[in-house]
């Protein structure tokens, strides 16, 4: 079975909760993490703050987010580790080669993530049709830029001396 695609590590984590100010207590004020920006939509139901630990192509990104509206869908609050991205090298051909062998995604393709990436989501549940997912976690599958799928290539070669 030869995967077309490599996940080179984790991009992000994306913590949920109903007040993103408790987040940013624990996240940023005790642990130091920096906040790099800021992200609304409606149509996700979310603001969300966008923080970093790590530097460079190693950095891994933390989402603190919170519901534009407690009861609307999607609820980014009701799980608190909300979802998971994975660092992908060639996402269009994950998502085909991924597709193919029965994984489920989330509605709304490939498309443009709060952070400037391409992204896409891995459903959680498996239907009939798509036996495959994410077994009760949401997986985002992100596009790596170059400079990230050069760092891990020359680390995994480093290690591998």
């Amino acid at each position: 079975m030869t995967r077309p695609f490599k996940v080179l590590g984790i991009q992000q984590i994306a913590i949920g909760g109903p007040d993103k100010g408790r987040l940013r207590a624990l996240w940023v004020e005790m642990l130091g993490l920096e906040v790099t920006g800021n992200f609304v939509s409606e149509r996700e139901n979310v603001d969300e703050d966008i923080c970093a630990m790590g530097v460079g192509p190693f950095k891994v990104e933390v989402d603190l987010m919170q519901p534009l509206d407690m009861d609307k869908k999607p609820a980014v609050h009701t799980t608190p580790l909300n979802h998971v991205g994975l660092w992908i090298d060639d996402l269009p051909q994950a998502v085909a080669w991924l597709t193919a062998k029965g994984v489920r995604f989330a509605p709304g393709g490939i498309r443009k993530g709060a952070a400037g990436f391409d992204i896409c989501f891995l459903h959680p549940k498996a239907n009939e049709e798509f036996p495959i997912a994410g077994e009760g976690v949401l997986i985002e599958l992100v596009q790596a830029p170059p400079e990230v799928t050069r760092a891990f290539t020359a680390m995994a070669q480093q290690s591998s001396v």
